[in-house]
């Protein structure tokens, strides 16, 4: 499967490099996981949500995409200089957020995800960061991969990395722990 199939999103980075960059630290991501890409249509996108959770690795991910782009959209039309947004970071960010978990993440003899040895040492944000540093991925956007998790709790985030932080977990908190009337 192409890149470009797995993420059409990529097409919205403005920036040829930035969107080269990306592309290429998934594809290096593949490279070094025993997931495919068919495997992140099928698996759970989280492993904390309870055995029963039927939304996929890459139903979550685009949809954290689309609502990241949207919601910069928005503040650059209510905010303008005022606030400036990097569309382009923004984007690349929330592409990238999770590609760690390709390195975190490893399958069981039923084909069912589960937090590797790896993981238990270098969670995805970290190991994220370092897939995307070695492709070229500028710092802007390797912050927001450090800082979409709870670990960017501990620094201050550029805006972007807000962004990118609140769509994640708007989309995945309530899987999580929501109210139910």
């Amino acid at each position: 499967m192409d890149i470009t199939e797995l993420w059409p999103e990529l097409d919205w980075i403005q920036d040829p490099e930035l969107r080269e960059a990306t592309a290429k630290t998934w594809e290096l991501a593949l490279e070094r996981s025993v997931l495919s890409a068919e495997d992140l249509q099928r698996i759970p996108f989280t492993l904390l949500a309870g055995p029963d959770l039927k939304v996929s690795f890459m139903a979550h991910k685009r949809c954290v995409v689309h609502v990241a782009r949207e919601s910069a959209l928005k503040m650059i039309e209510f905010f303008g200089e005022d606030l400036p947004v990097d569309l382009d970071v923004v984007i690349a960010g929330a592409i990238l957020a999770d590609v760690g978990k390709l390195l975190e993440y490893e399958l069981d003899e039923g084909g069912n995800s589960f937090q590797g040895v790896y993981g238990k040492y270098l969670r995805h944000p970290f190991s994220g960061v370092s897939l995307a540093e070695s492709c070229g991925v500028p710092a802007r956007v390797c912050h927001i991969i450090a800082a979409h998790a709870g670990e960017g709790d501990l620094i201050k985030r550029s805006t972007e990395a807000y962004i990118v932080h609140h769509a994640d977990f708007m989309t995945f908190e309530p899987f999580k722990d929501r109210l139910e009337v």
